[in-house]
């Protein structure tokens, strides 16, 4: 019996250290860190199976940054010979997938022209440049995407327009968007931006209230969804901490 321990032992090293490193990156409930601790090779096993294999499916979202590089240096050269508004809009929306926020946004700009009536490459100019804190520039691109369609991108649009007055200082905008939004959207981001809002006004148990709406969906979500809606949860967590008791 213990040399059949001393065999797998080292296996059992390995899988716990595989399961710990998983564990930080992905933070899933902290009762697995106690099994993987103190379940050994077996509960580290269980947590593999448990955790990171259903996690593979996300997985396949990062081998597509290799074939997603490889376009985009192939349209860096041809938009040297046909700098078409098709190539640059292409060419920004590979940049914004990789988070190269400023080449995106420069592209969608060199792409967007007084004809231009789709309202795609205003919203993903306009997620650019929430993302480089540009909340000011932000505010025209989603004013006129929600004028063509509220229900863009399934009320997105509405809720990083509400984020964005509320990122400007334009608090009673920010209030009547987010209230109107939050009637028709489940997002957990819209949710977490308005809770962010109220904790910035001092409204901080209605901030707390919001927040836990985002934590209160954890229990009954799939589990592929509650993988995918981990940062938000790390989020609303954070700021129910910044809250007074």
């Amino acid at each position: 019996m213990s040399s059949l321990f001393y065999l797998f032992y080292p296996w059992g090293i390995i899988l716990q250290g595989a399961a710990i490193v998983h564990f930080i990156r992905r933070r899933p409930d902290t009762y697995w860190l106690w099994i993987i601790l103190f379940g050994g090779g077996l509960g580290a096993l269980v947590y593999i199976a448990a955790e990171v294999l259903p996690d593979m499916g996300l997985l396949r979202q990062s081998f597509r940054a290799f074939p997603r590089r490889r376009r985009i240096h192939e349209l860096e050269a041809a938009i040297l010979d046909n700098p078409s508004a098709g190539n640059y809009e292409e060419l920004a929306d590979l940049y914004l997938e990789e988070r190269k926020f400023t080449r995106a946004r420069q592209c969608y700009d060199k792409a967007i022209s007084s004809r231009t009536d789709s309202p795609d490459p205003f919203y993903r100019r306009a997620i650019a440049e929430i993302e480089l804190q540009d909340f000011s520039a932000a505010i025209p691109d989603l004013e006129r995407v929600v004028a063509k369609d509220p229900k863009y991108d399934f009320h997105r649009a509405t809720g990083l327009l509400a984020h964005a007055y509320a990122k400007t200082g334009q608090a009673e905008r920010a209030e009547a968007w987010f209230q109107r939004v939050t009637t028709i959207s489940t997002l957990s981001e819209t949710y977490y931006n308005y809770a962010d809002f109220l904790f910035s006004q001092q409204r901080n148990a209605e901030a707390r209230e919001w927040a836990q709406k985002i934590l209160a969906k954890k229990p009954t979500l799939p589990g592929y969804l509650k993988r995918r809606e981990r940062p938000w949860f790390r989020r609303a967590g954070g700021l129910l901490k910044r809250l007074p008791a």
